[in-house]
């Protein structure tokens, strides 16, 4: 092997205006490997979401070739059958099962999804999706007990949408503390070349507490009681961050990821109760505010469109002979889904403003996408409003998510840190990296060939 050890550190939504520029010189530990390190912006996946895009950096494959297209899919043939992804949704091999295959050590913990547990050649912890403490979440089996001599009941996840923010933030620091005293313990105690974490909890603050600290968030209130929290967390972070960083030696090369960014939410577009207002989506009586699809008696043989909510949109359309009472003739889709696309395009805020909307065919960004992708993919002004998906409401802008409190959306970048102790690479700037760059470059610097079916490209200046 060309180094030892590969010391990876995940930051789920860290964006690089907080962590490379805003906060930089509040985080002594990050900042030092910044300092003496090379940094770029992360271009996430398709879409920006934590599932598939830590998968997609893991496998160095696309979403559409994972065919891995968020969290939850329509079963094929149906509108509102759902299946959500897991581990079992994975089936390409991931960077920790490429290295355990040739005799590599590894200590994976929190990259997402990993329920159920898989073996592999170490140590695995699994993630947030993790339904409760008492189901099996490690491999080996064993290693359950010794997590839970150590720490207790561990803590995969913080309810990040509640308006008790007290309370949150208490459980964001007890579980970021607990999972850095597992995480120190495994590099202490395993034998390993690879360790790979993935730290939840910035996610959960940066959704939970972001209109308390942008200034420029419509939400925000000057002089509130959270305006640090964000700023708090950080600082926190580095610190543990920096705990287990002494564990390591001049041997062990150091990543910092994310999977993708985060800004200030500008509010929630109801998808579908704008396609009920412009004829696509019919409803057989109007349902109360808040209703979901599912629950809206929607009259799918005069329903042309319909959409899911979340950090994106997804839109499908009712196609004869693909969907049970399918009515857009499979000859007219094309010019059916240019006609949508424009629509979508040319929606404005709720004042008339203009947006950077950007539609996706599956054409353009799953090239060769298999499994359940949508007929469209829409990022609402560039992904800074929501898409909301429930209907009822007597405008489609709402000023908060439809689901609970959430004050911040994704964004396209992440970040990418590469530090190695016995090169000073003196905190250069390199061009924008992909996700799919994550898995070649360590696999490099490990000294382990390159899987032909990567999509992505080794990062020429960390190797």
């Amino acid at each position: 092997m060309k180094r030892k050890r590969v010391l990876v550190v995940g930051l789920d939504c860290a964006p690089p205006e907080l962590l490379f520029d805003q906060f930089a010189e509040e985080l002594p530990n990050i900042g030092g490997m910044f300092d003496e390190g090379v940094h770029a912006r992360m271009r996430s996946s398709h879409p920006p979401i934590t599932i598939p895009a830590w998968m997609v950096m893991a496998t160095g494959q696309s979403a559409g070739r994972l065919g891995i297209y968020g969290f939850r899919h329509r079963r094929p043939g149906t509108y509102n059958d759902i299946w959500l992804a897991s581990s079992r949704s994975i089936r390409a091999k991931t960077v920790w099962d490429i290295l355990g295959e040739l005799k590599k050590k590894v200590v994976v913990v929190g990259v997402p999804p990993a329920y159920p547990p898989k073996p592999v050649n170490g140590a695995l912890i699994t993630c947030f999706m993790t339904p409760n403490a008492n189901k099996e979440y490690t491999y080996p089996t064993t290693l359950k007990r010794e997590v839970e001599g150590l720490v207790g009941e561990y803590i995969f996840d913080a309810v990040f949408r509640t308006e008790e923010k007290e309370k949150l933030l208490k459980q964001v620091y007890k579980m970021t503390k607990q999972h850095f005293t597992v995480l120190k313990y495994l590099a202490k105690s395993k034998p390993w070349h690879f360790f790979m974490f993935v730290e939840i909890g910035l996610d959960r603050v940066h959704h939970a507490f972001w209109k308390f600290f942008d200034k420029n968030h419509h939400l925000y209130t000057p002089g509130n009681k959270y305006e640090d929290a964000m700023r708090d967390y950080y600082r926190f972070l580095d610190r543990e961050i920096g705990g287990l960083l002494k564990l390591t030696d001049k041997d062990t090369s150091v990543v910092t990821v994310s999977d993708h960014g985060a800004k200030r939410m500008k509010g929630a577009f109801c998808i579908n109760q704008w396609l009920t207002e412009n004829g696509y989506l019919t409803l057989k009586k109007p349902p109360p505010p808040g209703t979901s699809l599912a629950e809206a008696e929607v009259d799918w043989p005069k329903t042309q469109v319909w959409g899911w909510g979340g950090y994106h949109g997804r839109i499908f359309f009712n196609v004869e002979g693909r969907e049970p009472q399918g009515v857009i003739k499979p000859k007219n889709y094309e010019s059916f889904r240019d006609q949508i696309m424009r629509e979508l395009k040319n929606i404005e805020g709720p004042r008339g403003e203009k947006w950077d909307t950007k539609t996706y065919t599956s054409e353009e960004i799953y090239p060769n996408g298999v499994g359940d992708y949508p007929d469209l993919t829409v990022y609402f002004d560039d992904l800074s409003w929501r898409s909301a998906g429930t209907l009822g409401y007597n405008s489609c802008y709402l000023l908060e998510n439809d689901r609970g409190p959430d004050d911040a959306v994704h964004s396209r970048y992440g970040v990418f840190l590469y530090f190695d102790p016995k090169r000073r690479l003196g905190g250069e700037r390199i061009r924008d990296v992909n996700l799919m760059d994550f898995a070649p470059t360590v696999l490099k610097t490990l000294g382990a060939k390159v899987p032909d079916d990567m999509e992505g490209r080794v990062i020429e200046e960390v190797v």
